[in-house]
C-alpha cells in the first residue's frame, strides 16, 4: 500500500519524518509531500521513504499546488497533517482517494475570520480524523464529527537523531552547578510563560531557567536567573538543551498535545505540566500542577529542582512511556490498520 503524508506548510517536520519512517518500517511505500522548513535545517530524510520538499511553496501558490495534488500524489491514501488555508482547502481537497486528517489542533488558535468554521467543514470532507488524545477526540465529537470517523492514535515520542551531535546555543552558558528548568518552544500566550515567570521570582537564587523559542508575543521583564534564546534553534541545539536540562516545564493554560512534551519524554526528562487537556492523560510519565497557579508551580518546581530522587522517578516514568505507549512502531501499525480500513471502505 502507498501512503502520501502531506504537510503543505511544513508545520511539524519532526512529527512528519518520524511518522513516515515508522510507516515505512511497517512495509508501506511512503512519500512525504511538503516544503522546506522556513526556520532552519531539518535532519536528512530516512532512506525508507521519499521526501518531496518541492510539492508545496508559499501561501500564494498553495491553492494551485492543492489543485495539482490529486495528480501528483502517489498514495492510495492521502494523510494530511495540516491544512493551513482551511477556507480554501476544504474546497480543494482531492477527490477519488481516501483521505485522513490528523487534528493536531482541533480548532485554530487565534483564528482568522471564517477559519474555525472552515476547519469544521474539513472534518466533514475527509474519510477519517486522527486525534492524539481522548481530550481531542471528545472535543471533535462535541463539534459534531461522527464517532465512527474518529480514531485515537497517540503522538509518538521524539528521541535524539543518531546523526545529530548536540551543540550549545551561544546564548546559554556551559553547564554549571545550579539545576536548570527548561521552557522550550514558540512563545505564545496560551503557554503560561507569565505564570512561570511569576513563580520563578521566588526560586531565582538557587536555580536557572532557560527560555528557548521564537517569541510570538510581547515578553514581560525577565527576573534574574533567567536566560533567553529568542529564536528557532537547530536540531543540534535543541538536543543540547534537553540533555542539559534537569526539568522541562510546560505551564500551559490549555492544550491538545505538544511536540515539546514528546521531546521531553523521548529524552527521558522529568517534566512538570499543567493539568489540562491532553496533559491530564499522561499518568506517571509527568508531574502535574493546576493551570494558572504560580504558587503551586513554584512549590513543584522547587521540589523537583532540589530533589534528584524525585527527578529520577519521573525520568524512569518518561522512559517507560516513550518505549511503550508512545513508541512509533505500535503507532505506525495502528495507522496502517486505519489506512487499510478506509481504503477497503472506499474502494
Amino acid at each position: 500500500m502507498r501512503i502520501s503524508v502531506v504537510d503543505p506548510a511544513a508545520y511539524t517536520p519532526p512529527y512528519d519524518r518520524a511518522l513516515c519512517a515508522a510507516l515505512a518500517a511497517e512495509g508501506l511505500e511512503v512519500e512525504l509531500l511538503t516544503r522546506p522548513f522556513r526556520h532552519g535545517e531539518t535532519p536528512p530524510a530516512d532512506p525508507g521513504y521519499a521526501l518531496r520538499e518541492d510539492a508545496f511553496g508559499s501561501s500564494r501558490t498553495h491553492p494551485l499546488r492543492m489543485v495539482a495534488l490529486g495528480r501528483h500524489a502517489r498514495g492510495d491514501v492521502l494523510h494530511f497533517q495540516w491544512l493551513p488555508l482551511q477556507e480554501l482547502d476544504q474546497l480543494l481537497l482531492p477527490r477519488g482517494r481516501p483521505t485522513v486528517l490528523t487534528a493536531h489542533d482541533v480548532l485554530p488558535r487565534e483564528p482568522r475570520r471564517f477559519q474555525a468554521a472552515a476547519q469544521r467543514r474539513l472534518y466533514d470532507r475527509v474519510d477519517a480524523v486522527v486525534a492524539h488524545t481522548e481530550h481531542s477526540r471528545a472535543r471533535l465529537e462535541a463539534l459534531g464529527v461522527p464517532p465512527a470517523k474518529l480514531h485515537r492514535i497517540p503522538h509518538g515520542a521524539f528521541t535524539q537523531p543518531a546523526s545529530v551531535a548536540p551543540q550549545r546555543p551561544t546564548e546559554l552558558p556551559e553547564p554549571g552547578q545550579r539545576p536548570v528548568a527548561l521552557f522550550f518552544g514558540l512563545l505564545r500566550p496560551y503557554k503560561g510563560l507569565d505564570v512561570l515567570l511569576e513563580a520563578w521570582r521566588g526560586l531565582q537564587a538557587d536555580f536557572e531557567l532557560w527560555i528557548v523559542g521564537a517569541p510570538r508575543m510581547a515578553l514581560p521583564p525577565l527576573p534574574p536567573g533567567v536566560r533567553l534564546v529568542p529564536r528557532f534553534v537547530t536540531e543540534a541545539e535543541a538536543a543540547w538543551c534537553f540533555i542539559r536540562a534537569d526539568v522541562v516545564v510546560l505551564p500551559y493554560r490549555e492544550i491538545e498535545g505538544s511536540g515539546v512534551l514528546f521531546t521531553a519524554l523521548g529524552f527521558a526528562k522529568a517534566t512538570l505540566v499543567s493539568d489540562v487537556g491532553g496533559f491530564s492523560e499522561l499518568g506517571d510519565a509527568v508531574a502535574r500542577v493546576p493551570p494558572g497557579d504560580p504558587s503551586m508551580l513554584q512549590a513543584s518546581l522547587a521540589g523537583l529542582l532540589g530533589a534528584p530522587g524525585a527527578r529520577r522517578a519521573l525520568e524512569r516514568g518518561a522512559a517507560e512511556a516513550a518505549a511503550t505507549t508512545f513508541a512509533w512502531g505500535p503507532i505506525a501499525r495502528t495507522h496502517r490498520a486505519l489506512y487499510e480500513r478506509i481504503a477497503g471502505a472506499t474502494g
